[in-house]
């Protein structure tokens, strides 16, 4: 054979040897065989689902008016009970979710002039307690009484909250956005009924999506005492919340129960009425509710999952007078309360709620 023609058959094997060489060689029995290694590419796994489960109340009042009757007064069961007593009905509900928020009505406060108006209430810092004992994370302050003995009552309040680790909502200037279950939750908190902070309703709601709030609840103090009815402008107002961004908003201030409303997809809550409520030891209408809604998240989103219920409540576990502890109510009193919520709700087009 020529040489030229040795060594192009040297080249060819040695083309053919690299090739066999990218293979590994595995060995069963007395035969080898070839195995080609293949890289995947990597697998993409979707983010976690995320969820945040919140439980929202009505009007809470740690204080009794220097006018009221001292006797039958939140103070006096406050010094014979114990801090522990208040929510004792209602504490392993809360304990149950991941973010407990009440409207804090009145302060904590053992400085300040009391304003001039008909009810004023100002509680020992103590009562703080009432909140971190009964796993209850947070607190609307954004109401009319939340500078009942001047402005340095309003400071003690926050002070004495921050401390103790509860959050805290009020207007633009006061926004609170944290991670809870690897999620940002914003709290907003208006007072509507004040002319000025009505006018911070968008800017505050923008100020937690700013900060990155995926979830944002809004609490609004707003309507007219003891109408059962949201009058037209809270309507408005909370339409306007939700497209600017709010999730679910939480309504006080009439003292009783209103309706609950879906607007593309978010419940408004117009009034859960008066829930643990020192300001008055015999109020006329002592039905309540608590509200709690599942948020779920997934790589999209928040989801339209309708995931709430209602548990109808008694602001006291007393007949005929308010002891202050607020009680699911059970029999023909839970329900007596779920057809009036219902019917209040069927009026804004709610045709169905679901009880616990």
């Amino acid at each position: 054979m020529k040489l030229k023609n040795i060594l192009i058959l040297c080249a060819i094997a040695l083309i053919i040897a690299g090739t066999v060489g990218t293979c590994s060689t595995r060995k069963s029995g007395s035969t080898d065989t070839a195995v080609t290694e293949i890289t995947e590419a990597p697998v993409q796994t979707p983010a976690p689902v995320r969820t945040l489960t919140l439980t929202a109340t009505g009007d809470c009042t740690f204080a009794t008016d220097i006018n009221a009757s001292v006797e039958l007064g939140f103070v006096t069961y406050a010094e014979e009970y114990g801090n522990d007593y208040f929510m004792k009905n209602v504490r392993d509900i809360f304990s149950e979710d991941d973010l407990t928020l009440i409207n804090f009505e009145g302060t904590l406060s053992d400085r300040g002039e009391r304003e001039d108006k008909q009810f004023a209430f100002r509680g020992d810092p103590s009562y703080v307690g009432i909140l971190t004992g009964s796993s209850i994370e947070a607190a609307n302050l954004a109401n009319n009484h939340s500078s009942d003995y001047g402005s340095v009552s309003l400071t003690d309040t926050k002070q004495y909250l921050d401390e103790a680790g509860i959050l805290n909502c009020r207007g633009k200037d006061n926004v609170c956005v944290t991670d809870i279950n690897n999620i940002k939750v914003g709290l907003v908190g208006i007072n509507y009924l004040n002319d000025t902070m009505k006018t911070e309703l968008e800017e505050a709601i923008q100020t937690a999506k700013n900060a990155g709030a995926e979830l944002i609840i809004l609490s609004m103090h707003w309507g007219i005492e003891k109408d059962t009815e949201p009058t037209e402008e809270q309507i408005e107002a909370a339409h306007r919340a939700i497209d600017c961004g709010a999730d679910v908003v939480i309504g006080t201030h009439p003292h009783v129960l209103q309706g609950i409303e879906k607007y593309k997809g978010r419940y408004i809550c117009y009034s859960l009425g008066n829930f643990c409520f020192g300001g008055n030891n015999a109020p006329s209408d002592m039905d309540t509710a608590i509200f709690r809604q599942t948020f779920t998240f997934n790589e999209n989103g928040l989801l339209d999952d309708d995931n709430y219920e209602l548990i109808a409540c008694r602001i006291s576990s007393a007949d005929g007078y308010n002891n202050y502890q607020p009680t699911p109510a059970e029999g023909s009193e839970k329900t007596r309360i779920e057809e009036k919520l219902s019917g209040y709700s069927e009026s804004l087009g709610l045709d169905s709620l679901k009880f616990r």
